[in-house]
């Protein structure tokens, strides 16, 4: 998959299953040992979705947008659920922090905004939470956790798109 300077945002297609599972997979290993230690990069890569999976993930009412290149490769992903709930966002390592990667999350906040959701909200990696602050969320704890026996950590974060009443 090369990269080119130009990016559209384009709603999730069922053939995008398998690359989906590409980039989930290489971004945690290609860019997990920045904040993790191997055997939790190690733990976290097992649990890349399947296409199958992704499909399946895919297919259940949430938003799903695409990142795509100029010849309408996927890049990086997100997903939106009803609740405001952000399960993914997800992009190839040469491209994380990327002005292709904020240009997906404006999409994902704006539409969240014209569904009128109160706040949006997640489970940060270290590598996602630096992003999700830039873009106004705010860490609510860390949540330690273990996956089959290995220690690893994320962050609660949420962003208040309207004011509680």
């Amino acid at each position: 998959m090369g990269f080119t300077n130009v990016i559209t945002i384009r709603p999730y297609r069922a053939t995008d299953a398998s690359v989906l599972t590409e980039i989930y997979t290489r971004s945690v290993t290609e860019l997990g040992s920045r904040a993790y230690n191997p055997d939790q990069v190690g733990i976290w890569a097992t649990l890349a979705p399947t296409a199958e999976r992704f499909a399946e993930l895919m297919d259940d009412g949430r938003l799903r947008l695409i990142a795509a290149d100029a010849n309408d490769q996927p890049v990086a992903f997100c997903d939106l659920e009803a609740d405001g709930h952000i399960h993914f966002l997800y992009a190839l390592p040469e491209l994380a922090g990327t002005v292709a990667v904020t240009t997906l999350y404006d999409a994902l906040e704006k539409a969240a905004r014209d569904r009128n959701i109160a706040k949006l909200y997640s489970e940060a990696s270290e590598l996602a939470k630096g992003f999700l602050l830039k873009h106004g969320f705010h860490v609510l704890e860390r949540r330690d956790f273990e996956v089959a026996g290995v220690p690893i950590h994320n962050y609660a974060v949420e962003k208040r798109l309207r004011p509680v009443t």
